[in-house]
């Protein structure tokens, strides 16, 4: 008795503990905040500047940040802020375009492999081995490199590369989906397989891909915008956050900004992508 109540004194008299969970909150509301201020960039970025993009005015090149031109002009007198605002479109559209393709194709290769098995998914298999071991931006450099330059044809070349990364994950979910009680129930039941992946299968499988969805937007993002930084993406004068940085670096030294702000645009965006797709992670965590 004397143990416990000596027990139960120190529980009155400990200190509460501190919940993190308000500070890790906002931490997910900013982020949301930064994806969803992108994504209206993209949408509608005249909500946010009335300049036009494309205009050259020689007279205002080189103009710092000021209370007129935010992000300063470029080297042709081009508002960098509306460039920016502008340049999320082609960036986004890319990535979401790369992530889509990515997640059709491997939930085709995963779901056939993860159900059907045998020869069918050591070859699938094997394929995306091989895949996986070459390097993923050498390997959408080699795509976007025999498709042609542009975002299109950079976004293809960025999903076929990450598509890999999905089918691996599918098949390993149809795996554990297919041993379960109540897709057996379902095959013994006389259901067709069609209907059992439609229905049983492949909703639980992509469950599990939605934290892998929101952190590859990310990258895809990063990838695009090197892909234009190389000069094998968006072409000039079309705005996109990886070819601002690369029409600036020729005067970094100097005039910092105009490398500067579509940086750190590309690393807010990613960033905070990433802080989304470790919230999911964790809320799946049991």
């Amino acid at each position: 008795m004397t143990l416990i109540a000596e027990a139960e004194a120190e529980t009155r008299t400990a200190p509460p503990r501190r919940s993190r969970r308000p500070l890790g909150d906002a931490g997910v509301y900013l982020a949301a905040l930064v994806v969803a201020v992108a994504l209206l960039w993209a949408v509608a970025p005249n909500l946010f500047t009335s300049a036009d993009p494309l205009a050259v005015q020689p007279a205002l090149r080189f103009r710092p940040p000021s209370a007129d031109h935010w992000f300063g002009t470029d080297q042709l007198g081009r508002d960098l802020y509306t460039r920016v605002v502008y340049g999320a479109r082609a960036s986004l559209t890319g990535a979401g375009v790369a992530v889509a393709l990515a997640v059709l194709v491997g939930a085709i290769l995963g779901t056939v492999a993860g159900w059907f098995g045998g020869v069918t998914d050591s070859v699938i298999g094997r394929a995306i081995d091989v895949v996986l071991s070459i390097p993923g931006f050498l390997f959408a450099i080699t795509i976007v490199v025999l498709l042609g330059f542009g975002v299109l044809q950079a976004a293809v070349a960025v999903g076929l590369t990450s598509s890999a990364t999905f089918a691996r994950l599918i098949r390993s979910e149809v795996l554990k989906a297919r041993s379960s009680n109540y897709v057996e129930a379902a095959i013994t039941s006389g259901a067709s397989t069609f209907a059992i992946l439609r229905r049983h299968v492949l909703p639980n499988s992509f469950t599990a891909t939605l934290a892998l969805i929101t952190v590859q937007f990310g990258i895809a993002i990063i990838w695009i915008a090197s892909l234009s930084f190389l000069g094998l993406g968006a072409q000039p004068p079309q705005p996109e956050w990886g070819l601002l940085v690369s029409d600036g670096r020729n005067y970094i030294a100097s005039r910092g900004w105009l490398t500067l702000w579509p940086g750190l645009t590309v690393v807010a965006v990613v960033l905070a992508t990433n802080h989304l797709s470790h919230h999911l992670g964790r809320r799946r965590t049991p």
